[in-house]
């Protein structure tokens, strides 16, 4: 699947209403602490729930793609700025 399929199926579902970053950043976090809780619940013992960390990053992903294009970003500019200043961080430290 593609990018441009995937933020096509992201409209499907949420329609063609567009969050404010705060909007986003209110639910980025959820998802984040979603994360953090299954870290912990794992860090004291409890079995990794493989099936929730899954969904979880899926959700980061395909979430991700639509707040982009919420904010006038195409989902592929972002990830080159990404690719860009990893790439520089990683050469910069290592």
């Amino acid at each position: 699947m593609s990018i441009d399929e995937l933020l096509k199926e992201a409209r499907s579902i949420w329609g063609d209403d567009k969050l404010s970053l705060d909007e986003i950043l209110i639910r980025q976090g959820v998802t984040i602490g979603d994360l953090h809780r299954l870290a912990r619940d794992h860090d004291e013992g409890q079995p990794l729930d493989e099936d929730e960390l899954k969904k979880e990053m899926g959700n980061v992903i395909f979430s991700t793609i639509r707040w982009c294009d919420d904010l006038g970003y195409t989902p592929e500019e972002c990830i080159e700025s990404a690719k860009k200043a990893q790439a520089k961080y990683h050469q910069d430290r290592f």
